[in-house]
């Protein structure tokens, strides 16, 4: 702590240095773009840096005027685009002016249409900004093979996807947003992978963003500029000798004529997938021992995994638009879950074996409204949108045991039909006042409501007899959440050198609990919080930036890990939720630098009540459950190196990254683990073999991880993927191997409440994947711009 904070009063005293002499460079340039006939044009201008093209700076021109300031560059490139005119770039260097006006800029247009052009080339896969987020793409990458969000996801840099949890090397748990409003897990599964334009990895966000969660990663979909019909049809074969193999379709379309333009999409995903999960749990003392060995092997058959989506936008000039979408997913999860559990106690040996059918139906929906306005050419804006959730679960599942104790064989069959709905519904409200190209003031405010109700109903029948209810893994819960916020951040640039943003949030949580478990259950509570934000930024250079920020976060507990209803494994074992979970809260502070292709972070957070899991022992003999629990607090301190490289032949991106972790607890009797340092590593290459195909290779490593309480094992992956297009990149052709070697299966231990846990869970990570994918359809230049659904929101995700 004391090394952190003493890097902490160096950075900060070299931030607030006194400003050099003013150095020779441009600061700011303007011009006139128009065509021959002197008409004024509409389009996007770029400024690029001269010696690899990386974005500094943009924005957009309406009538022909722009302006750019608060640059420090002696040269650079100025890129100018538009479906009206081919891209032209202007090499711009200093002449001893600090402010230059290029004047009139003609340019001549194009008649070309865009199915006659062939475009070559190389899309950085990955690219790490200054100020420490990181951009993933996904169109036209290799990436665009994944089957799903959570497998691009855990392809990307420092991005940790374990048991259905996302989150950051180093910053925790992940909140996932689309075009720059926060979803849920449930409305995540519905999105398109055909539609997915990058994905962003926000490290430190500001107050605009909901107060969950430590990190942000916003999913930004693609869009359509040009007028016409454009769609793409891919389908997806995997095989696995583990699980079998899966079939994925995936078809999307978009339409835009004049003022309106639409967009569908559906996918469907049938076939087979598995998961082992291996438990040893043990009490060593001689007058409680006790070892319990529990295999269960999740054998699910996707019967139909669909996700279908809609949407509509009316463009009523260039400046202001209104759209309505729609998106759903229905998921139909057959396929058995088996359950062998050998109990060694004082009292003997017994077995205990389940079967369960399982007969598992997903039906949910998304609806939302947007109305977005910008209000002048500095980028200044108003936005408003609604949006309301619905998702459905029914479980009819049976299971059959056969339980030998003393060589006695007991039959009994069960029955666990559950019925769980959850509704949300939020509206928000952003408005952005720019000053100039650097200040900026943003304000906000947020209305959310959830409500979720399940009702679980066991019956058992022993022996053959009349199947009855069973009070004790019966249960009806329901849980209503209400979180008005409102949000202020300011952002501006001094000296041209130095930019700094603060902020400041605040959100009020009212929720009202009820469940039938123990006897009856009601907690409500009402609180209030307000998270600050700070973040601050100084140009040593043009190629050397440093940079600090502190954040303030809440992570409330999802809905289902408070519902109590069971899922049950065998007699003697069950997952369940916990009504008492309360949030967690962390400070979080980073420094940064970046340095040419290099991005240098360290931080540390503190964590109160941090949000964990653990078996601990239930009311009957023997008994186990897996709940989530508060721990105490917790420490993290990390440090990351990360570097990029591209060739006309060869993109690289390498991390490096070591972590120290401590939690504490008083409550639950864990057995201390001494903390030791976790290493993780991480490269992707891509390889553009003289234009005929690419490769990807692609490995990461996880240390070993000692956190104060868990210990959890080392794990890697290696993937390799290659991609061919054919018929002038309609039509594209990949395979992919995925964690060739099928290290990433997640394993460890801990001791709590005088019992030792080991468990080892095996995935299906290790498959073959083919994927054919073809675009159709015929777009033309429009005069009419800013057609893009939701461009706006995008930009309020930077």
């Amino acid at each position: 702590m004391k090394l952190f904070f003493l890097l902490a009063v160096n950075f900060t005293a070299l931030i607030f240095l006194p400003a050099r002499l003013k150095a020779q460079h441009i600061s700011t340039i303007s011009g006139h773009v128009k065509n021959i006939n002197q008409e004024p044009l509409m389009g996007n201008i770029s400024v690029l840096t001269a010696t690899d093209s990386t974005l500094i700076k943009g924005t957009s021109f309406y009538n022909g005027d722009f302006e750019i300031s608060g640059m420090q560059h002696k040269e650079f490139l100025l890129k100018l685009s538009s479906l009206l005119f081919a891209d032209t770039i202007i090499h711009v260097r200093y002449q001893g002016q600090a402010f230059i006006n290029l004047g009139s800029i003609i340019i001549k247009e194009t008649k070309t249409q865009l199915n006659e052009i062939r475009i070559r080339s190389h899309t950085p896969l990955i690219r790490s900004n200054p100020n420490g987020n990181v951009e993933v793409n996904v169109a036209n990458t290799i990436l665009a093979g994944s089957s799903s969000v959570n497998e691009i996801l855990s392809r990307a840099p420092n991005v940790i996807v374990n048991e259905g949890r996302i989150s950051v090397f180093g910053k925790g748990d992940a909140i996932i947003y689309l075009n720059g409003r926060q979803i849920t897990n449930e409305r995540m599964a519905s999105i398109p992978i055909s539609q997915i334009s990058r994905i962003e990895i926000i490290s430190n966000p500001s107050s605009k963003y909901d107060a969950e969660g430590k990190t942000v990663i916003n999913i930004v979909m693609k869009s359509n500029t040009m007028e016409g019909l454009f769609g793409s049809a891919s389908q997806q074969v995997s095989a696995s000798k583990f699980a079998g193999a899966d079939f994925n379709t995936l078809l999307d379309l978009s339409y835009t004529d004049g003022k309106f333009s639409m967009t569908g999409n559906y996918g469907l995903l049938t076939g087979k997938n598995r998961e082992i999960l291996y438990t040893i749990r043990t009490r060593p003392a001689q007058d409680d021992y006790l070892k319990s060995e529990l295999t269960t092997d999740w054998k699910r058959k996707y019967n139909n995994f669909s996700n279908f989506g809609f949407g509509i936008q009316y463009n009523k000039d260039p400046r202001q638009y209104i759209s309505l979408g729609y998106s759903g997913n229905l998921e139909d999860l057959g396929g058995t879950q088996q359950s062998k559990n050998k109990i060694i106690s004082n009292q003997g040996t017994s077995f205990y074996s389940s079967n369960l059918a399982k007969d598992e139906v997903r039906l949910n929906h998304s609806l939302t409204l947007n109305y977005n306005k910008i209000l002048d050419t500095l980028g200044s804006a108003f936005f408003v949108g609604s949006q309301y959730s619905r998702f459905n679960t029914t479980v009819h599942d049976l299971i059959s045991e056969t339980n030998t104790v003393n060589d006695n064989n007991i039959y009994r069959f069960l029955k666990n039909d559950v019925q769980h709905q959850i509704t949300i519904s939020s509206t928000q409200a952003d408005y952005t006042k720019a000053f100039n190209a650097n200040r900026k003031l943003e304000a906000g405010t947020k209305f959310s409501y959830a409500y979720t109700s399940s009702g679980t109903k066991f019956l058992i029948a022993e022996n053959g007899g009349d199947f009855k209810p069973d009070k004790d893994l019966s249960s009806d819960f329901n849980y209503t959440e209400l979180i008005p916020a409102a949000y202020l951040n300011y952002s501006d640039v001094i000296n041209n050198q130095t930019k700094y943003g603060f902020g400041i949030r605040g959100e009020w949580t009212s929720y009202s609990l009820k469940t039938t478990v123990g006897g009856g259950q009601v907690i409500d509570d009402h609180y209030f919080n307000v998270f600050p934000n700070l973040f601050i930024q100084r140009n040593i250079s043009e190629e050397f930036k440093l940079r600090a920020a502190y954040t303030s976060k809440i992570t409330r507990p999802r809905y289902q890990a408070l519902n109590p209803f069971v899922i049950y494994q065998d007699p003697f074992t069950t997952i369940e939720g916990n009504p008492n979970l309360i949030p967690e809260k962390v400070h979080a502070f980073e420094l940064g630098a970046n340095y040419k292709v290099f991005d240098l972070k360290a931080g540390y957070n503190y964590t109160l009540n941090p949000l964990s899991a653990a078996a601990l022992r239930g009311e009957k003999p023997n008994s186990y459950v897996l709940k989530g629990i508060n721990l105490e607090r917790d420490h993290t301190f990390f440090t990351s190196l990360s570097s990029s490289f591209n060739t006309k032949w060869w993109t690289t991106v390498n991390t490096v990254n070591l972590s120290y972790s401590k939690s504490i607890d008083h409550q639950f009797s864990f057995v201390t683990v001494t903390p030791r340092p976790q290493v993780y590593l991480y490269s992707n290459n891509t390889f553009n073999i003289h234009d005929l195909f690419k490769v990807q290779v692609l490995a990461w490593y996880l240390g070993d991880r000692y956190y104060g309480l868990y210990y959890n094992k080392s794990r890697s992956t290696v993937t390799l993927g290659l991609e061919k297009n054919f018929f002038h990149n309609s039509l594209k052709a990949r395979l992919i191997a995925n964690d060739i070697f099928h290290k990433s299966n997640t394993a460890g231990n801990y001791g709590v409440g005088q019992t030792y846990i080991y468990f080892d869970r095996t995935l299906n990570t290790n498959y073959f994947r083919l994927i054919a994918s073809y675009t159709f359809g015929r777009l033309k230049n429009t005069v009419y711009q800013n057609k893009q659904t939701g461009q706006t929101e995008n930009s309020r995700a930077n």
